[in-house]
């Protein structure tokens, strides 16, 4: 899929904010309000776990782009790998992390973790969901 927006981020959580905004201001007229929510949260995990666990690309920077069909949107976040891969973990209720992967993968299609030679990015596909069945009777 082509990328249909992107911004390239400062490895500073404040970067999640420009991130969510510029995506936002790119699907707003696009996206339904849910599939638009539930993408903007993904975006916003996402790119949280690149800033947390990551290192930044080679220039500095975490880049997060977007692409749109008539399905759904695919979200990706590529920066400069880590020593382990995203994964998701099972954390005991009382844990204050550790549950970003897991809604990811609650509120896509799919999701993984592709490589390049010096990137690493993870990807997030969230649908729209199938039209209801209508009766006819």
């Amino acid at each position: 899929m082509t990328p249909t927006g992107s911004v390239s981020v400062a490895c500073v959580p404040s970067s999640v904010s420009l991130a969510r905004r510029r995506f936002l201001g790119d699907v707003s007229d696009t996206l339904p309000q849910r599939l638009r929510d539930d993408a903007v949260l993904v975006l916003s995990e996402l790119l949280s776990n690149a800033l947390r666990h990551a290192q930044p690309r080679a220039d500095g920077s975490v880049r997060v782009s977007w692409a749109l069909d008539g399905h759904g949107v695919e979200i990706a976040v590529t920066d400069g790998g880590a020593s382990t891969r995203p994964s998701p973990m099972h954390p005991s209720l009382s844990a204050l992390g550790g549950r970003g992967l897991a809604i990811v993968s609650t509120l896509t299609d799919d999701w993984g973790v592709s490589d390049a030679e010096d990137d690493v990015t993870v990807w997030a596909r969230v649908a729209s969901p199938a039209p209801p069945l209508v009766a006819h009777g």
